[in-house]
């Protein structure tokens, strides 16, 4: 897709500006009172309800028609009726909103192109903390049965606090005194996968509950609602993933002189696998609560609780196989296609069999005290009391196990067949499943070359912790005004002061310590930890033995020893941010000409102070790390407007732009470096050739900026249908390069030298490598979106409906002159949802497809780090259906039957943009759920 428009930031802002203008001149207009709302005014935002319900469809049209801003809505169907299971699901079929798999479930979120750290997640209108490691928040965290909603803002006005640059995503409670009736509902599902347990000591059943209560006392001035959801939720996911792909060298021992291997010369070729059977399970609890209090209707004040309590388990047991790339041969009936060795022996194979184990723990709460207060001049006052902590503690553990350590055991002889686009299979002569001949070892050899000495790397075990605290207050005013085409003022100031620290420990899995003090190469796995054999085939493979690693740690078989690794340490650190917000907005109604318009215009200041602690490592003295902080300050301003013009005939046109911000990632804020001495340099002078230098992350990194504008033009057929066409371009600066340079001052470290050396230092100043900011781009696109309901087209289908939306984004960003463009993480260029519903006296049915284009990815690479990978295209299909009784004995009960995933769509990655040479292929099989909901 190639979309040829260049506007820049001077014409944006000016047009802004002008638009303004003109309503300025064109003369009074009828004042209107505006709704009471959280964040940003509910009367002035366009809002999409999902739910595929023909009542609520037709109610967010309404909604859509009325408003002024470019908002996006998923709602709730009834009380702790969603409709999907997860909140990421749902959104991913909002207009130009898509979501990343995640062991099978849609977990992250990206908003036209943008990945979820340029998004910006409130609860009730307030900023929350995230358990993951930067600032995108995982939706798993957040109970889809206890929402009421999510409102996602595309465009924001100057009152959205916590605005992200694509976008802000605002998680609802329930408002018990608005929702006006007592109602208590209960919901449980049974949960299964397709796939069965892939792993003997693992679960394929699991269970959902939920259940809320809602009441109004005190004359209807006192409000109170509760609800509490469980979740028991499993998941199979068969993993095959590739090290990469080799190119093959026939003039490279032990191939040189062979004319057998001419025809494989630079040809690619797998270099390694390290496929698994990765059985997990989700158990999460979560915990709303709000209690309201209105004695008259100028006074209100309301307190909002929320609690998760996360906990997941992943077992994966697989075989790692080095290949090309481990030591193994390539025998010589081998078949080239296309430039690819697609099958072949390989002989002197020394497999690694993983036995691994990670699990997850995750508590966040969030507290927020909201009380505002009308006066009769019409003046009204509001204050904000907010506090969200989380706090994760992750396990990661690897065991290993073989025939021998490296050069001990008998090695196998492979056959392979690789599929271009799909995964390898491999023949197996070993019997992975003879307990007689599987130790526990390191049969690579991995731990030879570990910092500190060699030692037998049975296995790694890794700890990251994360916490994260925020405190915010916001005061505000608001007036009601008739200042000709000004209808109202508000301006409000926020304060918020938010804390997070990752701390990592990693060790090796060894059998006493290191090798030349005499420790143990391997040892035999105790038959009490042994639980049964697992089937591989994936891969080809028949089986491999299944034991219980937990049980060699915790019986002694095994002992820690802290890998020395100067990178380790410095993925350890913690940054505070305080920042300082005041805004003012006018809303608009007004006429340009003889054409209605509406809106709102305004502007934020913010200011940030932001400080980063860590460590600075120097690899020649890895037990002596020294602390190192930094930090800066600087101030943005955000001007916004947003208007709809009412073109008659059920036709609206809005204009939105502003200008956002998304800040930097935490790990990329960090102090922690790793700093090296080049005596070669000491006298330097030149700060590119200095005596110090260091690689880590750069306390000083800006936000990214974006000044965007948005049109959207809507076609209403009354209460039942509408078409959409919207389009909106955003320039982009401030892009941070993670693999850029900038100046250090190190005379912080100058002590680490002689008195001669410092009188000969020639400049404490040298290069950091890390992230900086860099140029920037544009991103940029168009939407299309309708909701039809039969009865349009012709009164027989009048209990039909389709919902459908259809994207496409482009983009160009280049973070230094002269550099190539890059691939944005999460940008899909092409998106495509597509939703058909059938409601008729109780039973209702919908099948839904949501389509995306392929995108760079952001997933789990070496000791949990975040690495980004390309992921392929994909389909995900999902349906439901259902009855309600509405009368009767059974009134208040309904019925479901869900399956998601139901054509078992494949998980892919992989390298350098050649969709043949795949890393990851992975199938999570379809999940089925039957449950009942019942409401007194």
């Amino acid at each position: 897709m190639d979309i040829r428009f260049k506007p820049r930031r001077a014409a944006l802002m000016g047009g802004a500006a002008t638009g303004l203008a003109l309503l300025l001149a064109a003369g009074a207009a009828q004042a209107q009172t505006p709704a009471a709302g959280q964040t940003t005014e509910d009367n002035a935002v366009e809002e999409i309800t999902v739910t595929g319900i023909r009542a609520s469809i037709e109610n967010s049209i309404a909604l859509k028609k009325a408003s002024s801003s470019i908002v996006e809505t998923v709602s709730a169907e009834d009380i702790g009726k969603l409709p999907d299971t997860s909140i990421a699901e749902s959104l991913a079929r909002l207009p130009g909103l898509t979501a990343q798999r995640l062991d099978g479930r849609a977990q992250s979120i990206s908003v036209r192109g943008l990945g979820p750290d340029f998004n910006t997640v409130l609860l009730n209108g307030r900023e929350q903390v995230s358990t993951s490691d930067n600032r995108g928040v995982e939706f798993d965290q957040y109970p889809s049965e206890i929402l009421s909603g999510v409102v996602v803002y595309k465009t924001p006005d100057a009152s959205l606090v916590g605005q992200g640059l694509a976008a802000t995503v605002d998680l609802r409670t329930i408002r018990p005194l608005d929702y006006g009736k007592t109602v208590i509902s209960a919901n449980a599902r049974y949960e299964m996968n397709g796939e069965k347990k892939l792993n003997p000591d693992a679960k394929d059943t699991g269970r959902r509950i939920s259940a809320t209560f809602v009441d109004q006392f005190a004359n209807d001035t006192v409000g109170v609602a509760l609800s509490v959801s469980h979740i028991s939720s499993p998941t199979q996911s068969r993993r095959f993933n590739a090290w990469g792909y080799a190119t093959f060298d026939a003039d490279a021992a032990p191939y040189a002189g062979n004319p057998a291997y001419a025809a494989a010369d630079g040809a690619l070729i797998i270099g390694g696998a390290k496929p698994y059977n990765q059985s997990n399970n989700l158990k999460r609890t979560g915990v709303i609560g709000v209690l309201e209090y209105k004695p008259t209707d100028k006074f209100h004040t309301a307190l909002d609780l929320y609690y998760s309590d996360f906990k997941e388990k992943q077992i994966l047991r697989g075989i790692e196989i080095p290949l090309f790339w481990g030591g193994a041969v390539l025998g010589t009936d081998y078949k080239v296609t296309d430039g690819i060795i697609t099958s072949g022996t390989y002989s002197n194979v020394k497999g690694v069999m993983r036995n691994d184990l990670n699990t997850r723990n995750a508590k966040l709460a969030s507290v927020g005290w909201n009380t505002s207060y009308d006066f009769d001049n019409g003046w009204s006052v509001a204050a904000d009391l907010s506090y969200s902590h989380a706090k994760r503690k992750d396990v990661i553990f690897e065991s290993y196990s073989g025939t021998g350590p490296q050069g001990v055991g008998a090695t196998d002889t492979m056959g392979f067949t690789t599929t271009p686009g799909g995964g390898t299979l491999f023949r197996s002569t070993l019997d992975y499943t003879n307990p007689a001949q599987i130790v526990l070892t390191d049969p690579q050899g991995w731990g030879a070359g570990a910092a500190g000495g060699g030692l037998t790397q049975a296995g790694f075990y890794n700890t990251p912790r994360i916490e994260d605290e925020l405190k915010a207050i916001k005061l505000s005013a608001k007036r009601d005004l008739s200042w000709g085409p000004i209808d109202s003022v508000e301006f409000a100031y926020n304060g918020s002061l938010r804390e997070k620290e990752k701390e990592v420990h990693e060790s090796f899995l060894t059998f006493g310590g290191r090798i030349a003090q005499g420790a143990p190469t391997s040892r035999a796995i105790p038959s009490a930890a042994l639980i049964g054999d697992v089937s591989l085939g994936l891969i080809g493979i028949e089986g491999m033995l299944a034991y219980d690693p937990t049980y060699l740690l915790n019986n002694g078989v095994y002992t820690l020893i802290a890998d020395q690794n100067p990178a380790v340490q410095t993925r350890n650190w913690s940054v505070r941010e305080e920042v300082h917000l005041g805004y003012v907005k006018f809303g608009i109604d007004s006429t340009v000409g003889s054409i209605p318009v509406k809106g709102n215009a305004g502007v934020q200041v913010v200011h940030t102070d932001q400080f980063s602690t860590g460590v600075a490592v120097n690899p020649n003295d890895v037990a002596n790390p020294m602390s190192t902080d930094d930090g800066d300050k600087f101030t943005y301003v955000l001007p916004s407007i947003n208007l709809t013009f009412d073109l008659s005939n059920e036709t609206l046109l809005r204009v939105g732009a502003a200008r956002t911000l998304a800040r930097a990632r935490m790990d990329e804020l960090r102090a922690s470096q790793s700093f090296t001495t080049n005596p070669a340099y000491l006298t330097s002078t030149n700060p590119n050739q200095s005596y110090f230098s260091a690689n880590g992350g750069n306390p000083k990194l800006r936000p990214y900026i974006a000044d965007g504008v948005d049109v959207s033009l809507e076609k209403y057929f009354g209460r039942s249908a509408y078409v959409s066409v919207a389009a909106y371009y955003k320039k982009l600066s401030n892009y941070v390069n993670s693999n850029s340079s900038s100046y250090k001052d190190f005379a912080a470290f100058t002590y680490l030298l002689t008195p001669t050396q410092q009188q000969q230092l020639g400049t404490t100043v040298g290069l950091v490598t890390g992230p900086d900011n860099g140029k920037g781009g544009y991103i940029r696109g168009v939407e299309f979106s309708t909701s039809i309901q039969g009865d349009i087209i012709w009164e027989p289908l009048r209990h039909f409906g389709l919902q459908f939306s259809a994207s496409l984004t482009d983009s160009e960003v280049k973070l230094e002159d002269g550099q190539d463009p890059i691939d944005m993480p999460g940008l899909s260029k092409k998106v495509v949802n597509t939703t058909f519903y059938y409601e008729n006296n109780g039973f209702n049915a919908r099948i839904s497809n949501r389509y995306r284009g392929k995108f760079l990815g952001e997933v789990s690479g070496l000791s949990a780090s975040r690495i980004y990978r390309t992921v392929d295209a994909e389909s995900v299909l999902d349906a439901q259906i259902g009855y309600e009784f509405r009368e009767g004995r059974f009134e208040g009960l309904s019925l479901m039957l869900q399956a998601n995933n139901i054509t078992d769509e494949p998980f892919k990655t992989y390298e350098n943009g050649d969709p043949r040479r795949t890393i990851d292929y992975q199938k999570y099989g379809t999940t089925y759920m039957v449950g009942l909901a019942y409401k007194f």
